[in-house]
């Protein structure tokens, strides 16, 4: 008897992913991206998706986004705990929709660790522990955030270096992983996965130069504060929401809360700022350097011979997956 035939695979659709440091431009090009290629934005930003915290964590306002959708903003409130896995399944519904519409995905990704996860899907990780949190909370408070960092560069150096000392959450979830799961972060990242499926997925790196970086991300916060991030951070405060809150612990926000508190100068904010930018820059590279398959371009997403070498790569890999499909 004749065993019957396997049902042919579906064709895969094409999703683009443009990742790099912050103010590469990886906005601008994923608008241009989109605008060739009938696409729409996913943001895979871990700050963005916080509502009305929007001038310091880079969100394209309206008027920029140049009439392309943009997903995944402005999702939850300041407050509330927002989590990689919260993330895949908000993003994995977009995609889905987005392949509906015959729409291409373009993710513009920041968060390393977001973009890990939606493509490569989740680790089986150990269920939160209250009490442990509870504990390391206290220490927090008592020692200060850096002292639980020193901890964790005790227990996962490697984990340690891509979090900010001052990132209290992070490093509690870092070291809770750590002690529960009796291994490091990375090896728990490894195990488990249940990888995207049903798309053809091209990869553009943004990788200008060092200094030119760094001038870029000093001329970005100059804007920043030009366009009313203080004010906004003002009225954020006013409003009522904790200092406790997640989004009030992102960068540049704790900050000039201590200055509208008056325990520090606009100039030293502004040179902190700046510091803890270029460190978070840093990490994300080397982040995003162990991602696989990456079209790495040496240069800033809004220049002209960036745009034109990643609409190439894009267009190639489009073909060649439309071709699949004939």
């Amino acid at each position: 008897m004749n065993a019957t035939p396997a049902e042919p695979a579906a064709p895969l659709a094409p999703l683009i992913v443009v990742l790099g440091p912050t103010a590469s431009g990886k906005s601008a090009l994923g608008i241009d991206l989109a605008q060739k290629f009938g696409g729409e934005i996913v943001v895979c930003d871990s700050t963005q998706v916080y509502r009305r915290f929007d001038i310091g964590t880079g969100k394209v306002p309206l008027a920029g986004q140049q009439g392309i959708p943009h997903h995944l903003m402005d999702l939850v409130e300041p407050d509330e705990l927002f989590t990689a896995g919260k993330y895949r399944r908000r993003a994995l519904e977009t995609l889905l929709d987005l392949r509906r519409s015959n729409k291409i995905p373009v993710i513009t990704a920041g968060t390393g660790l977001y973009l890990r996860a939606l493509l490569e899907g989740l680790a089986d990780s150990p269920a939160r522990s209250e009490e442990l949190r509870a504990r390391l909370a206290s220490i927090a408070v008592k020692h200060g955030p850096r002292h639980l960092h020193k901890t964790l560069c005790r227990l996962d150096r490697e984990t340690a270096r891509r979090i900010e000392p001052a990132d209290t959450q992070k490093i509690i979830r870092a070291i809770e992983l750590r002690i529960l799961a009796g291994k490091s972060v990375d090896e728990i990242h490894r195990s488990g996965r249940d990888p995207l499926q049903g798309f053809a997925i091209v990869k553009i790196g943004l990788a200008p130069g060092r200094e030119a970086l760094y001038a870029r991300i000093h001329d970005r916060i100059d804007h920043m504060i030009s366009a009313g991030w203080i004010e906004e951070v003002r009225a954020l405060i006013d409003s009522g929401i904790p200092a406790s809150a997640k989004a009030f612990q992102f960068i540049g926000y704790s900050q000039w809360r201590d200055y509208l508190a008056g325990n520090l100068q606009k100039e030293v904010v502004i040179d902190e700022i700046r510091k803890a930018t270029r460190r978070f820059a840093k990490r994300q590279l080397t982040w995003f350097r162990r991602e696989p398959n990456v079209h790495w371009l040496q240069g800033f997403g809004d220049d002209t011979s960036i745009v034109r070498e990643a609409s190439n790569v894009c267009a190639e890999e489009i073909n060649s997956s439309n071709s699949r499909k004939k």
